[in-house]
């Protein structure tokens, strides 16, 4: 009995050994961050900034790769393919986990091909109206739209984003009517919400903020709980309509079955990282800093699946 409890220790003593060697090996050779959308945008300019920090933490190079395409799914499925090494990773917006649920067919699996590292940050959306129509908040809004029932247009950067979803979420809530308008990104949509091609459009904040400060846009709301820092005049949603609530959210993958040791190591330095000076940049970008662990990001992520997945029913939106 007493050489198999030392057998049993020695095993253990092993075991943990191993891991921490697996810990302070990785990372031996520059790591391969894919974006899935073009450059520029919150999205890029936040996976930007982690990466560059994870450089400075972990003494090697995170290379960041946008590899835009197919919705997200082009750049989302190279690292479904890659090595569960943790030398190809995935920074990408909520928008991964929604859109396939619109999509007819995805070359991969959210659930069963990724490994969730670390939920990033929060990014509450703002509601930007054109500057010439009558709306100044929420109220004046929905009496506008239900004054004109059916011809506001509202834009939308990708089919199942969170701002399409947060979109579909305000008609329901408030009980109107508009045409949600599709784009090929959002550079594109606030052209078109600044010249009066379109009335409306829901999107983190960073990318409305320049426009609604140089007042070629209004910001009539916010869509997060509390007031956002960076625009502390502008109302929550939530105020006029009580318990509306959504945002955009910033996560890390891998491969699936990633090894825990690499997991455990990757999630802590970016828990790290979101305590250095990038955090007061991010938080005067208008997000929310989220750090815990790969299960609570695991977690969330179901959480926020099932309810994406019931706007998406109820609206029925497809890409088509």
């Amino acid at each position: 009995m007493k050489h198999f409890v030392k057998g049993l220790l020695a095993l253990a003593l092993g075991t943990a050994t191993a891991i921490a060697a697996a810990q302070a090996a990785y990372p031996a050779r520059p790591v391969k961050v894919i974006i899935p959308f073009p450059p520029g945008g919150t999205l890029d300019a936040v996976g930007r900034q982690l990466a560059q920090k994870l450089s400075e933490q972990m003494g090697q190079p995170f290379v960041v790769e946008n590899r835009a395409g197919g919705n997200g799914t082009i750049g989302g499925d190279a690292v479904a393919k890659a090595p569960a090494d943790g030398y190809t990773l995935l920074f990408n917006a909520s928008t991964f986990t929604s859109a396939p649920m619109t999509m007819k067919s995805v070359p991969y699996g959210v659930v069963k091909d990724f490994t969730p590292i670390a939920l990033v940050a929060k990014a509450p959306l703002s509601i930007a109206i054109n500057k010439n129509l009558p709306i100044t908040d929420v109220k004046s809004l929905v009496a506008y739209a239900k004054a004109n029932p059916g011809k506001m247009t509202f834009a939308t950067g990708s089919i199942g984003s969170a701002g399409h979803l947060a979109t579909e979420l305000l008609k329901k809530s408030s009980n109107i009517e508009y045409t949600v308008v599709p784009y090929k990104g959002t550079a594109p949509a606030f052209q078109d919400l600044i010249g009066g091609q379109i009335d409306g459009f829901i999107d983190p904040i960073l990318g409305s903020l320049q426009y609604h400060k140089s007042g070629m846009l209004r910001v009539v709301a916010v869509t997060s709980d509390k007031r956002a820092p960076n625009l502390p005049d502008v109302p929550t949603v939530s105020e006029t309509l009580p318990g509306y609530e959504f945002y955009s959210w910033y996560g890390l993958w891998a491969p699936a079955k990633l090894p825990a040791a690499i997991t455990t190591r990757l999630n802590a330095e970016v828990n790290k990282a979101l305590a250095t000076d990038i955090k007061d940049k991010l938080v005067q970008q208008g997000l929310l800093l989220t750090p815990g662990t790969p299960e609570d990001f695991a977690k969330f992520q179901a959480e926020d699946m099932a309810r994406s997945q019931k706007l998406i029913t109820d609206g029925n939106i497809r890409l088509e």
